[in-house]
């Protein structure tokens, strides 16, 4: 059965014209992603704690599929409540699926701590933004061979749905540090837009950034549904988060009788050991606080994508910031986490200098660093802009384990045996 939500515009690719296929082109773009180096890579990428640090622990690769699971299950949920939407006009579940799994593609190694550093590395060379680099691999470098760049031939719709940002970092008044595209990204966003021109209303402040389809605002609140609550349930099994520590907390905070309901039910829930059952349920809640509701703006006429929009009751908005502001201030304000994000800034602010002595700043003596690979492509590149964007891409797409051997081998002295060198 035709599904009548979708046009020609939302399933047009970007690049080369893709050859017919047994799937729906949603469908390809899902499996390509699933089947990429990228996607792989996320299961030794940090999400709170340290990948391979204890098995249990959620890595980019496990966020990511739970992520996928929320955003199919609210699409059904959608489609189960009637109209508008049917058996023949309703939200892609495997577009979305796509998008959640690709959702996260582009952050570096050490989490939140790597694409802070990776950001302050990269301000004078056209910065570092974790979706902006997503965009980058889905376009330019996912599936790239020895001829060059090619990237994975994306969907418009799937392009746009990984869009949880649409502003160029050179629109903004002053340098942002997040929250970007890179200004090179512009014809993608055209695409996106079916050059369409975007109205200047849009431009000031944050508006342009708040503009998604309603499959990115799905993948956005699944995202959020996801780690707002599974951050907790790691911090307790990890042991950051006791309730003495939630406790001393609270303390602190403005906690209206909302809130404490929600104190209340956590710590009984950890008394319990019923922590993971108890949050499974949330995420229920979680999924079926969504609504649809129709809406007016310049694309809604070109697709449904944005004729419609995603709407969260507020309640679990509230919920959702209230996990996630107690998971920011004691787990990732702990000391532990803190001085993580100092290694990794010193690993990779080393790593960086040595790249950029041997391959930029070419001295008398010159070492290999780069794989032969990302040496002939920084080659290749014209620009300091040009070769440090390589130097970057290569740092972002290494797993915690290989930046850290890499590491080891040039400044680790003890690390030398021929078992080191993978």
């Amino acid at each position: 059965m035709i599904n009548r939500f979708y046009t020609a515009f939302d399933s047009e690719s970007m690049g080369e014209a893709r050859k017919g296929d047994y799937r729906t082109p949603f469908q390809v773009d899902r499996d390509r992603i699933i089947h990429a180096h990228a996607f792989r890579k996320l299961q030794s990428k940090t999400q709170v704690f340290l990948s391979g640090e204890y098995d249990f622990y959620r890595t980019r690769l496990t966020h990511s599929m739970e992520v996928a699971q929320i955003g199919r299950s609210i699409c059904v949920f959608l489609r189960s409540r009637g109209a508008p939407l049917g058996d023949d006009f309703h939200i892609d579940s495997d577009l979305v699926e796509g998008v959640c799994l690709a959702h996260d593609l582009g952050h570096p190694p050490f989490g939140h701590s790597g694409e802070r550093t990776l950001q302050e590395l990269m301000l004078r060379w056209g910065g570092f933004e974790g979706n902006a680099q997503t965009l980058h691999l889905l376009t330019e470098t996912m599936y790239q061979n020895e001829s060059g760049v090619r990237g994975m031939v994306p969907t418009r719709a799937l392009l746009d749905g990984v869009l949880k940002y649409k502003k160029l970092i050179g629109e903004f008044p002053s340098l942002p540090t997040k929250h970007f595209l890179y200004d090179r990204q512009e014809r993608h966003r055209d695409f996106v837009f079916g050059d369409a021109t975007i109205p200047a209303a849009l431009h000031g402040g944050e508006k342009l950034n708040a503009f998604k389809s309603v499959e990115c605002q799905i993948m956005d609140w699944a995202d959020d549904a996801a780690y707002s609550l599974n951050d907790i349930v790691d911090g307790v099994k990890a042991g950051f988060l006791t309730i003495e520590r939630i406790e001393a907390w609270a303390a602190g905070e403005l906690i209206d009788a909302e809130r404490q309901r929600w104190l209340d039910q956590l710590c009984v829930a950890i008394r319990g050991d019923r922590l993971e059952n108890v949050f499974a349920q949330k995420v229920g809640g979680f999924i079926t606080a969504c609504r649809l509701r129709e809406r007016t703006n310049f694309m809604s006429a070109k697709t449904n994508r944005y004729r419609f929009e995603l709407v969260i009751s507020p309640g679990a908005e509230r919920e959702a910031a209230f996990y996630k502001k107690m998971a920011n201030d004691v787990i990732f304000e702990s000391p532990q986490l803190q001085q993580m994000e100092h290694n990794a800034r010193r690993v990779l602010f080393q790593l960086w200098e040595s790249c950029w002595r041997n391959y930029v700043e070419k001295g008398d003596r010159v070492i290999t660093i780069l794989p032969p690979r990302v040496g002939r492509l920084l080659d290749l590149e014209a620009t300091p802009a040009g070769k440090a964007r390589q130097i970057c891409d290569w740092l972002a797409g290494l797993t915690d384990g290989m930046i850290v051997r890499t590491y080891q081998r040039l400044f680790d002295p003890q690390f030398g045996s021929i078992r080191d060198l993978s």
